[in-house]
């Protein structure tokens, strides 16, 4: 089938007006969904964040169709934020799976219509053992919203598709919804990086949220030396360690100046071996604490104008207790 309204395009795959114009429109569309659902947000949002969060189970979420796959989504992002969480097919649900909602658990059911046939039994079985239950519906009389405890009402605003079947507006809203009661439960809970990095241990995101102290080089690996120390010393022990630099500590043991290679060349003469680290260091060195993000080191690392490839990691009182390299960030996949 041809379709003379599209123009440019050809087997090539040469840009088509007609396709980017479809494209912005869906996007646009979607996007007045969405502002209409975040003006429309109430007291009943706020309700639903507070059935979660005084559920003493998980959060079972479910859906038919393509409400369905929105909502695998929702539970994977609850329960990678903090919050037990797991889907159940309501067709599965009919038929054994009843068995796996308890007690103590909160259901989030989601349905366009919210007369899904196929939700009957899991709302049933909600009823009959008062379990907590969350509508995310388009329709405030439907079946489903006046059987939940509480009920999202999401607008109704026009679906993407042209032929206004498709769900594609309605979908986004719902997983937009999901998104919102996640985050919105994830705040009150006070969930931090740290807590994220536990359910987050693989990949890229895993290795940010990797703390200092885990990466450090520390003990007799740590080039240090005393202030007064010539600088023919100073490049022994440079070189021993194989960092590229020297700290200076004082008599407290706090770290007062550090001797880089980038320093060296600065203070380049024919009597540098002769003169102390004292002449040559660059004082106050940027450091970083033990608990800090490994992310947070990088970003401290990079963001200059001449980076630079190692920081002393430093208690509160400016006693090293570590050092940590570029070379270590980009090994553990931080870089």
């Amino acid at each position: 089938m041809t379709d003379s309204n599209h123009t440019g395009a050809n087997e090539l795959g040469e840009i088509d007006t007609a396709d980017v114009a479809v494209g912005r429109a869906v996007l646009i569309a979607e996007a007045v969904g969405l502002e209409q659902m975040a003006a429309g947000l109430d007291g009943e949002f706020s309700r639903a964040v507070s059935l979660l969060a005084a559920t003493t189970g998980r959060v079972v979420v479910s859906g038919m169709g393509k409400s369905g796959h929105v909502g695998g989504k929702i539970a994977a992002t609850l329960a990678s934020t903090g919050t037990p969480s797991f889907f159940v097919h309501p067709g599965e649900a009919s038929h054994g799976d009843l068995g796996m909602i308890v007690a103590g658990d909160v259901v989030l059911a989601l349905s366009n219509s919210g007369e899904t046939a196929e939700l009957a039994d899991l709302v049933a079985h909600t009823r009959r053992f008062g379990i907590g239950l969350i509508a995310i519906t388009r329709r405030a009389g439907s079946a489903l919203a006046k059987a939940a405890d509480v009920a999202l009402i999401l607008p109704s605003a026009a679906e993407a598709c042209p032929n206004g079947l498709a769900p594609t507006t309605s979908t986004t809203m719902q997983l937009a919804m999901g998104d919102a009661l996640a985050v919105a439960l994830l705040t009150r809970r006070g969930f931090s990086a740290q807590d994220f990095r536990v359910f987050h241990p693989g990949g890229k995101l895993g290795a940010q949220l990797k703390r200092v102290r885990d990466l450090m080089h520390s003990g007799d690996a740590l080039p240090l030396t005393p202030p007064g120390t010539r600088m023919n010393h100073a490049l022994l022990l440079m070189t021993g360690k194989g960092f590229g630099l020297v700290g200076v500590v004082n008599d407290e043991r706090q770290l007062i100046g550090i001797v880089t290679d980038g320093d060296l060349r600065r203070s380049m003469g024919p009597d540098l071996l002769d003169r102390s680290v004292d002449e040559i260091m660059t004082r106050a060195p940027l450091t970083i604490a033990p608990d800090a993000l490994a992310g947070e080191a990088l970003r401290i690392m990079t963001e200059r104008k001449r980076p630079i490839t190692a920081l002393f990691v430093v208690d509160a009182a400016r006693r090293p207790q570590g050092l940590i390299h570029l070379h270590d960030l980009l090994r553990a996949g931080v870089a």
